[in-house]
């Protein structure tokens, strides 16, 4: 299904100033936009889970949504970037490459249209193995076949990063999330890499399914990840967050958030982010949306916030590092 953002067929200022004054009321008064979008990713990924919740809360606030399929967040600014009516969701550090156009998959171009809207959540990155493998270490993949998600998508882009930095060779193989915890439960890879909110779905499909490995990285190779990628930030992950994992893991992690296009018009970026922040907080909210808080907007310092939604973050009394 196509989702497009029109205009009501008011005069703009008369359709503006409605939207205002929707703002000022009930964030459950719709503005201008008929409905929405929001780009996410594949099946068995945390983006998909995510928008659908967002789009159940921004749906019962006044305009249907909808989660859109899509292969992740280079697709999702590629989207953004040159479509004013929707909405996506989006990993920083893939913001970041977009932006600078410092990433072999910009080719160079920058995706100069993408503001941010609200945070949704941290991203953690960890490696499970089956435990029949003997696998419990990043060392231990030379040479071995690690599933790595979509093509070109940021686990790819930070894993070939930190391999190479650790002189590690191991075979790299592409699919969606889903496919990837089938492939690894079948043995057709030895190893699963991935990034999402804890505890990430396709790890924990698999450490549900049989005895696995769930491992983060070692002081050196923490060390690296944030040489490397400086708008990474240490992470735990809790002891028993998967089945079988009964200490603490350290890893790297960082910000996922909610971006739109510069085109969307001032009212409309503040009711969605306003809509999106009260109703993530009210009770009975999907638990999914718990990290969507006005708060964790600082957690942005790459991707320019959107002037509606910066204002209504700053009536909340955050400041805010990256501004339009």
């Amino acid at each position: 299904m196509v989702n497009h953002c029109t205009l009501t067929r008011r005069s703009f200022a008369t359709g503006a100033a409605l939207g205002l004054l929707g703002c000022a009321g009930s964030p459950g008064a719709p503005p201008s936009l008929r409905e929405l979008g929001i780009y996410s990713a594949g099946q068995g990924s945390a983006f998909l889970p995510y928008a659908q919740a967002l789009a159940k809360e921004l749906s019962a606030a006044g305009v249907p949504t909808s989660a859109l399929v899509s292969t992740g967040s280079i697709e999702n600014m590629r989207k953004v970037d040159a479509e004013p009516q929707n909405l996506a969701t989006v990993f920083l550090g893939t913001a970041y490459e977009g932006l600078t156009g410092n990433a072999p998959w910009t080719q160079s171009q920058k995706l100069r249209n993408v503001r941010a809207l609200f945070p949704m959540y941290e991203t953690s990155f960890q490696i499970a193995a089956l435990r029949s493998a003997g696998i419990v270490s990043l060392s231990q993949l030379q040479g071995k076949r690690v599933g790595v998600g979509p093509a070109g998508g940021p686990a790819e882009s930070f894993f070939k990063g930190l391999v190479q930095a650790r002189n590690l060779q191991p075979s790299l193989v592409n699919g969606s999330p889903a496919q990837m915890s089938s492939d690894l439960l079948a043995g057709r890879i030895d190893a699963l890499w991935q990034g999402a909110s804890v505890p990430i779905p396709a790890l924990k499909q698999v450490a549900d399914a049989v005895d696995t490995v769930v491992f983060g990285l070692s002081d050196a190779e923490l060390a690296t990840m944030l040489q490397s990628y400086p708008f990474l930030s240490r992470a735990s992950v809790p002891a028993n967050s998967y089945q079988g994992q009964s200490q603490a893991l350290q890893s790297v992690a960082g910000w996922n958030f909610v971006v739109c296009h510069a085109a969307l018009g001032d009212a409309d970026a503040y009711w969605i982010t306003r809509a999106a922040l009260e109703r993530s907080a009210a009770q009975g909210a999907d638990r999914l949306l718990a990290s969507t808080r006005a708060e964790f907007a600082v957690n942005n310092t790459v991707v320019p916030f959107h002037p509606g939604a910066a204002r209504y973050l700053r009536e909340r009394g955050i400041r805010l590092a990256a501004q339009a």
